[in-house]
Parts: C-alpha cells; structure tokens; sequence
C-alpha cells in the first residue's frame, strides 16, 4: 500500500470495475495538482500567522521591559554560583 491512493485488486482490473472505468488520469492529475497548490498556500498562510504572532509577542516583551543602568559602586544582588565546600543545611 501507498500513502494517498487506493489499492486496485487485479480482480477489479481484469473484470472492468465500475471505479476502475470512471478513472480519468488527467483529471486526477489536475485534481493532484490543485492539492498541492492548495497545500502551499496553506503553507504561506502558516507562515504569515507565524511572523504576525512572533511581531507581536517581541512588540509585547519590548513594551514591558525596563532598562537598567549599573555604576561602578552601585550595590547589586549577586548569585553565588559555587556550592563548593557548602552542603543544603550551611547559612547562606
């Protein structure tokens, strides 16, 4: 079996099934081909909504953030990033 088409039985084709009859292969071509254009325009779609969200999210994030300037001598909060020599129970 083949993903997006129909399995044939030799029977069907050796005795003039009604579907097998009705086949039209450039209609079927054309109707392939409609699927696809269709798809890349899905496709374009999902990648407008895409940036106009991501726009909109770095447009929200850039409103909120606050911007900071630090001298020489301002006191800062600073992590302590070595536990070394410290277990869970030590005084911070």
């Amino acid at each position: 079996m083949v993903y997006g088409s129909e399995a044939v039985l030799p029977t069907d084709l050796d005795y003039g099934a009604p579907r097998i009859r009705a086949y039209d292969e450039q209609g079927a071509e054309a109707s392939h081909q409609d699927a696809m254009d269709q798809l890349d325009e899905a496709r374009d779609i999902a990648l407008l909504h895409s940036a106009k969200y991501q726009q909109a999210l770095r447009r929200y994030h850039s409103r909120r953030v606050r911007g900071r300037s630090f001298n020489v001598g301002d006191l800062v909060l600073r992590l302590v990033q070595s536990n070394k020599d410290r277990h869970k129970l030590s005084p911070p």
